[in-house]
Order: structure tokens, then sequence, then C-alpha cells
């Protein structure tokens, strides 16, 4: 039984070219992407009290998650969050650059090597402005 499911794309995987090409956007969507969903399902599979659970709770809470799995929970869990999220975002036409608020506030919280700091997807920050 898969508790999770790999995210169906709103857009074909050519469709966000030049930007992505098509052979990108397919790797990741349907290997990197479905590997994160499987292996975070083969995890959920050991433990019933948490299959019923929202991905977001299940992220919010890793320290009340079994120990052992909270690497797989964080890694594989964020990862699908991550990329599903990512391609709800994105589109052929984009949205421009941030406002000039935003980016204020991330030079000053962050600086200027945010993006260097982050070697895998589920360590990546998402800034969002009420």
């Amino acid at each position: 039984m898969s508790l999770f499911a790999l995210t169906k794309l709103p857009y074909d995987y050519d469709e966000l070219e030049p930007f992505i090409d098509a052979q990108t956007l397919e790797i990741n969507h349907s290997k990197h992407h479905a590997t994160y969903v499987n292996n975070l399902n083969v995890t959920l599979e050991k433990y019933d009290d948490l299959k019923l659970k929202p991905l977001e709770e299940l992220l919010s809470n890793l320290d009340s998650l079994p120990t052992e799995e909270r690497t797989s929970f964080q890694n594989n869990g964020g990862g699908h969050y991550c990329h599903s999220l990512f391609w709800e975002l994105k589109s052929q036409r984009g949205r421009g650059e941030p406002t000039a608020d935003i980016l204020k506030a991330i030079d000053q919280f962050y600086g200027s090597t945010i993006k260097g700091s982050y070697k895998q997807v589920r360590k990546w920050i998402w800034v969002a402005r009420a």
C-alpha cells in the first residue's frame, strides 16, 4: 500500500524549456522525486500509528518520531515535500524577481552565502511572507 504518491506534474516535461530541459525534468521527477516517495513509504510501513499523519505534521515533529528513523523521515519526507512544492510553483512564465522587501530580509537574515550552505534538498529554506 502506498501512503504517499508521486505528485503528477501540472505540465509536460518539455513545457519548461529552455529553462529546464525535458530530460532533466523527467529524471528529477520520475527518478529522484519517486525515490523520496518510495523510501518514505517504506519507512512508514513499519509504523501503523504514523501512517495517517499528514507529511507536514511528520516533518514538523521530527523529535517525536522513532530515533532510528528520523534521518529517513527528514531526508525522504523533506525531499518529497520540497519537490512537490517546486513542481507546483514552477511555471514557464515565472513570477519575476522577489520584491525588494523580501530580498532585503533574505540578505539581512541569511547573508549572501545561503545558496552554497545546503547540499541536500531537505535543507533548503523556503521563505514566505504572510
